[in-house]
């Protein structure tokens, strides 16, 4: 093989002991390339394409005169298969009963904790006279400049603490461990609590929004 097949390169020799591509069997020489010279394919790995036969033989190789390994396809890369159990889903039911450590209750009253809890409920509307107003909050030092307050802003931080009250007020009740005087004391608390908020229910535009405290402190 050390004649050039067009005539214008003679094909490289190389000393029977030197392991390079160019003295293996499954190499096949195509054709000469301007800046590496002579390039050829390997008969077993097609998918390398061309390159010169002094390149560092493989694990197939295979020296002139011997059999050659039978071409077989690149094995495929093997996908891992999932072990994991599979898990169907049904619909949840709105009336279905949840049992959690003792608390029984219907999954869309769990999920109104839930959403009150993360403040994903429909935010109550604030009263239309109190839009877009501001509250000044002045000093008595009339050196000091007074603090301008947006109304919409306090009106979420007053609904805010409503919601976590109502979240509080519910896990109280539900609470498996306490007993019912301690239930009945600290839902007093929360009472008084509400009493003490109720100044802002000004702000709300619909009473069933406003806070409730006591009779003692309507």
């Amino acid at each position: 093989m050390s004649d050039a097949g067009d005539g214008s390169l003679p094909f490289p020799v190389f000393k029977p002991e030197e392991r390079v591509c160019g003295n293996c069997k499954l190499f096949s020489p195509q054709s000469v390339d301007e800046r590496r010279g002579w390039v050829g394919a390997c008969r077993l790995h097609s998918w390398r394409g061309n390159f010169p036969p002094s390149a560092p033989i493989c694990d197939k190789y295979t020296p002139r005169g011997s059999a050659a390994p039978s071409a077989v396809a690149p094995a495929r890369e093997r996908t891992a298969r999932s072990v994991a159990p599979v898990v169907v889903r049904r619909r949840a039911d709105p009336n279905d009963v949840v049992d959690l450590e003792g608390l029984s209750m219907t999954r869309e009253e769990l999920m109104d904790i839930f959403r009150e809890a993360s403040g994903l409920l429909d935010a109550p509307p604030l009263a239309n006279k109190w839009e877009g107003g501001t509250m000044r909050l002045v000093p008595a030092n009339t050196e000091l400049q007074p603090k301008d307050l947006p109304i919409d802003s306090l009106f979420h931080k007053v609904v805010m603490v409503r919601d976590r009250l109502r979240v509080l007020e519910q896990k109280l009740n539900a609470h498996p461990k306490l007993s019912d005087a301690e239930k009945v004391e600290m839902q007093s608390y929360i009472t008084r609590v509400y009493g003490s908020l109720t100044s802002f229910n000004v702000l709300f535009k619909e009473k069933a929004d406003q806070f409730v405290g006591s009779k003692s402190e309507d």
